[in-house]
């Protein structure tokens, strides 16, 4: 068996630890995701999940340990981060918001498209290619908050996967989506 390069490594997790109010909610957890894997972390309510996903997306900072993404520590990822995709755990949005579902697939974009600068033709073809993959295209001018729970989380996983990314981090991401 070949050793794994850091180059082939998408997700190096060390020895981490991170506590909350006191109580440990991660307890020295070590976890390699090699380029090309799938992998799926199960476990009870308050097992932690959430949090080691937003550890690995540099939302939470481990008390010890540390994490690298695509080979960086996870603050210094700069633009590589518009390769991560990211559907959090039942998203709350205000529902009451002027925004349509293609407008919030097309936010998705706008780490790659830069800071001030308006998403392009090629943004809007790709969020339109990512509401087909999820089977609500049809829906794209309805407002984000005329839409059932399943619809606006496909809506969220759409704007997960508008920019192909090398790493998707999906926090239960099927809660609400029929078959």
């Amino acid at each position: 068996m070949e050793s794994t390069t850091s180059s082939e490594k998408t997700i190096e997790v060390k020895d981490v630890t991170v506590t909350h109010n006191g109580a440990i909610v991660l307890d020295h957890i070590s976890l390699t995701v090699n380029k090309g894997q799938f992998v799926a972390v199960i476990g009870p309510n308050g097992a932690g999940k959430t949090t080691l996903i937003k550890v690995i997306l540099g939302l939470v900072e481990p008390d010890s340990g540390y994490v690298r993404v695509f080979g960086q520590l996870p603050r210094h990822l700069g633009s590589a981060r518009s390769q991560i995709g990211y559907v959090p755990q039942m998203l709350t949005i205000d529902l009451s918001f002027p925004v349509t579902v293609f407008e919030t697939v097309l936010m998705g974009t706008y780490g790659r498209v830069g800071v001030g600068r308006r998403p392009g033709l090629e943004e809007k073809s790709a969020a339109m290619t990512a509401l087909k993959r999820v089977g609500i295209a049809e829906l794209a001018h309805r407002p984000i908050g005329r839409l059932s729970s399943g619809q606006r989380q496909r809506a969220f996983i759409a704007r997960a996967l508008v920019n192909n990314p090398e790493l998707l981090m999906l926090d239960e991401p099927t809660t609400g989506v029929d078959t």
